[in-house]
């Protein structure tokens, strides 16, 4: 069971309490490239992401931020370090959540960014990592391990609740999986905010996917999290995809199509592979909560099909039988099978 945290939000989006998780990505255009990071909002909200950070490092990046919301339907992140001038100046830009990293400002900056937050009722996200924890915390444990991550996390938040303020969410990363899952671990049995999930610096697009699958769904699945953002070297559009598929593993992804299918083996005896891929490159921007199965023969291919709101199994040589909600529908030709069911998932 999911573990009830306080509801924030982020623009239109709820984060914690009864709101579904949410999937972020970062923009890694220049944010003074107003055209070119627009059309990667775009395009990132067109894959299905439901808030976007990007980063302000300078003046002109808050004045170029002004321009981007204007043009972009998705809530926006700022993402601050070292001068809380820039976190100001977001939120005036029309930024809907500032996140800081409490070893990278002092407690005046976190004063002045929290006035400014309050005043336009924007959130907060307090975003502890591993290379950037508070001196004297890692003085005092010697390295960035779990307890320094978490103490540094909970001390953030009693700053911020000291100043009357608790529209924010938490992260604690670190790049090392079993660090991430320890911290969030500890951290949820400490405070009762909403919790933003990542594995930091995973990596390109393989191992960082593999690094996220197993750190993010591994708390997910402990019931822990209310907003993922997966971290790769790679198009930011493989984020959303990997974090998508991470919710949909675990039937957290609402109106969105499963497909399964088999390793194939010696018995297959129809197109498995090229069916699947097919079919999933067709239900990316299909909003429907669909089970379809595509099997290679009828050994597993009968109890999945029936078990499926679309089943394919091969049946014969080159012939495939479908089955819809558990009833046989046709036997078709394998060249027959890709059109019939994508008819049949418009029907739906």
């Amino acid at each position: 069971m999911r573990r009830k945290t306080k509801q924030i939000f982020v623009g239109n989006v709820g984060i914690g309490g009864d709101s579904s998780i949410s999937i972020q990505t970062m923009a890694n255009s220049s944010t003074e490239d107003i055209g070119k990071t627009i059309n990667q909002i775009r395009e990132a909200e067109e894959a299905g992401c439901d808030l976007i950070r990007v980063s302000c490092p300078t003046r002109e990046s808050t004045v170029a931020l002004r321009e981007i919301v204007k043009n972009v339907r998705m809530p926006i992140i700022a993402d601050i370090h070292f001068n809380y001038k820039r976190a100001i100046e977001a939120i005036d830009a029309g930024a809907c959540c500032i996140r800081i990293n409490p070893g990278n400002v002092d407690m005046f900056a976190i004063n002045e960014i929290v006035k400014a937050a309050k005043y336009n009722n924007v959130a907060i996200r307090i975003g502890v990592n591993s290379g950037s924890i508070e001196k004297d915390i890692l003085d005092k444990y010697g390295e960035p391990t779990v307890e320094a991550i978490v103490e540094s996390a909970v001390l953030n938040c009693k700053k911020l609740e000291d100043l009357d303020f608790v529209n924010f969410k938490i992260s604690v990363k670190s790049s090392d999986v079993k660090t991430t899952i320890s911290a969030y671990r500890q951290l949820s049995s400490k405070v009762n905010y909403p919790l933003h999930l990542g594995v930091t610096e995973a990596g390109t697009f393989f191992p960082g996917a593999i690094k996220s699958a197993i750190g993010i769904g591994s708390l997910l699945a402990d019931g822990i999290g209310d907003t993922i953002r997966v971290s790769l070297s790679s198009n930011i559009v493989d984020e959303i995809k990997v974090g998508k598929q991470i919710l949909k593993s675990l039937s957290l992804l609402k109106n969105s199509v499963d497909i399964i299918s088999c390793p194939t083996c010696s018995r297959t005896l129809i197109d498995v592979i090229g069916i699947a891929k097919e079919l999933e490159a067709f239900c990316e921007s299909i909003k429907k909560s669909l089970k379809i199965s595509v099997l290679g023969c009828v050994v597993n291919g009968i109890g999945e099909a029936m078990n499926s709101d679309i089943g394919i199994f091969g049946f014969k040589k080159g012939i495939a039988k479908i089955y819809v909600n558990g009833a046989e529908y046709c036997t078709v030709r394998e060249y027959e099978v890709l059109n019939t069911v994508k008819e049949l998932i418009q029907n739906q």
